[in-house]
Formats: C-alpha cells, structure tokens, sequence
C-alpha cells in the first residue's frame, strides 16, 4: 500500500442549466464516511470493475440480470468503473435518463486504489435537471476528483438503496417547460412524477479538469475540519509539530518533477495561493528544488 500523499482531494458542482434549483443544503465536504454504505472488501474484489476511456462518455444500461450488490440497504443493479488515477484531477459527470417515468436514482461511492473508501455522494446529490436539445429528463450531478501521487486507478462503484426505492422525482410538464422557455404564461398543470426505480440507464463522462478542488485529505497539511485519510496513511501532524520533526528524505526523482511541474501551471494560472500550498508540501517531504521553481516561475510570470 502507497504510505505517502494516499488522500483523495475532491470537489463537488453540480450542471448549471437553464433552470438551477438551489442546492445550499448539498454540502458534502468534508465528507462523512461514517454515513456510506458498509459493503465487505471481498464482496467488492469479486466485482468486474469497467476501465473508463475518458475520450468519450461511457453508458450503462443497469438490468435485473446484471451485476447485484444485495448487502447492507443496496439493491438492484451496480455499475462499477476504473478510472485512470495518473492523468491529474477528474472530472465525472453522472446521469440517470428518465425512462417511462421511472430514473434510478444514483449513489457513488468512491474507493482509492486499494479498493478502500474515500469518499461518497448519496442520491441527494444528483438532481433533477430538465431536458435539454440533446438531453431529456435526468438526476445529475458533476464530481471532481483529484488521484494522490502514487495511485495508478481509483473506483466508481454507482448503485442505489432501498430507501431511495421509497421516493420519487418531480419533473416537469413539458408544457411549463415550453411556456418558461418563451415567456408565456406557464399553464396551471400537475408535473409528472418519476418512481425511483431499480434499473435504469446512466451516463459517465470523464474529462481532466484544472479547476479548483477542495481537500478531503491531509494532501497539504490543511488544518480543515474532519478530513477524510484515504488508505491506511498516519494523521498529518499540526504545522507547530512538524516544525520539529527531523528534515524528510530527499524526494525520488518522479515526485520532484510532479511538484515543480504543478507549481509551474499554477503560477501560470494565476493561482499562487495553490503553487504556496504545493511549496510548502514538496518541501516538508523534502524537496530541493521546489522553491527555486517557485522562485522562477513567479518572477517569469511577472
């Protein structure tokens, strides 16, 4: 098991659509773990896990005769996916397609490497969006995750729960969408309501992404609330601590290049808050050059 820099940082946004439903009480970071699903690590080696081609959107029809994952609340179809974890920080679409007035509704947990948890998006998170000229009626929602330096995949196990069998999603009347759309008056009639349901058809889609993330792990020593560890890594020790611990071991080569190169694109992002945080972390691993490339990029920069 990978014993340096094994956190998972991840962000989470959901689509902007024509119509955006507020989404202030979807706050999923840091994350909870404690609330995931417990699903036994040898039920979780026994899955066919999908590898993800991040050059086009991976669909999923999930059928009674496909993969069933009946442990502890979840029932129903699973996907599981394998995603590159080398390319730099991922961003994952994910939706569920209405169908006949039915949409299975999502739950992803995400697993590092080493098949352990590290984080979770509960159905909540994916929401209703309405349909567009190339999409229809959907729950969605959009994660960004960051692969910590020695990790080569990480996992996307998507399932749903029996609770979430017991709810369903309002959508709206084509109609309304119709009126709202050109600014007539929107006709007073019900919406359409879609059962949850234990199959469905679901889209992934996979694109690198150097848009900001939030930490979950102790990634740069952050002093945020409840991070998540990912793997079986030690706590990272407070700043006042560390000050006093013996200088780390010089950084192989592989490692050193990855800092001095993530510094450089994040002064030429502007982002020097981010290129600080990664100078502070290259360097208590022990890096010799990351504050010369620093240095350097700061003042080609300006």
């Amino acid at each position: 098991m990978k014993k340096t820099l094994t956190a998972l940082c991840l962000s989470a946004a959901l689509l902007t659509g024509a119509v955006m439903p507020a989404q202030a009480d979807i706050n999923l970071v840091p994350q909870d773990l404690s609330a995931a699903p417990a699903i036994p690590a040898e039920r979780l080696q026994q899955l066919s896990w999908l590898p993800v081609d991040t050059s086009h959107a991976q669909t999923t029809q999930l059928t009674q005769s496909g993969t069933q994952l009946d442990v502890n609340g979840l029932t129903g179809a699973v996907a599981a996916y394998s995603l590159p974890a080398n390319q730099g920080e991922l961003t994952i679409t994910l939706s569920s397609e209405v169908v006949r007035n039915q949409v299975f509704a999502p739950n992803v947990l995400v697993l590092d490497e080493n098949l352990q948890p590290a984080a979770w998006f509960p159905s909540r998170f994916f929401t209703y969006q309405q349909p567009g000229v190339m999409s229809a009626d959907r729950l969605e929602g959009v994660m960004r995750l960051t692969p910590a330096l020695g990790q080569q995949k990480i996992y996307l196990l998507v399932f749903t729960t029996s609770q979430d069998l017991t709810q369903t999603t309002t959508l709206i009347d084509p109609a309304k969408a119709y009126a709202k759309g050109t600014g007539h008056a929107v006709p007073d009639i019900p919406d359409p309501v879609a059962q949850h349901s234990r199959d469905g058809k679901i889209k992934l889609k996979v694109s690198t992404s150097s848009g900001a993330s939030v930490l979950v792990g102790p990634l740069f020593g952050s002093s945020r609330p409840a991070p998540v560890t990912v793997g079986n890594t030690q706590p990272v020790a407070p700043a006042a601590v560390r000050s006093t611990t013996a200088p780390a071991a010089p950084l192989v080569n592989e490692t050193e290049s990855y800092f001095n190169q993530s510094i450089r694109q994040a002064v030429d992002q502007g982002n020097i808050d981010k290129a600080l945080k990664l100078l502070n972390e290259a360097e208590r691993l022990g890096s010799t050059s990351a504050r010369n490339t620093f240095i350097s990029s700061v003042k080609g920069k300006g």
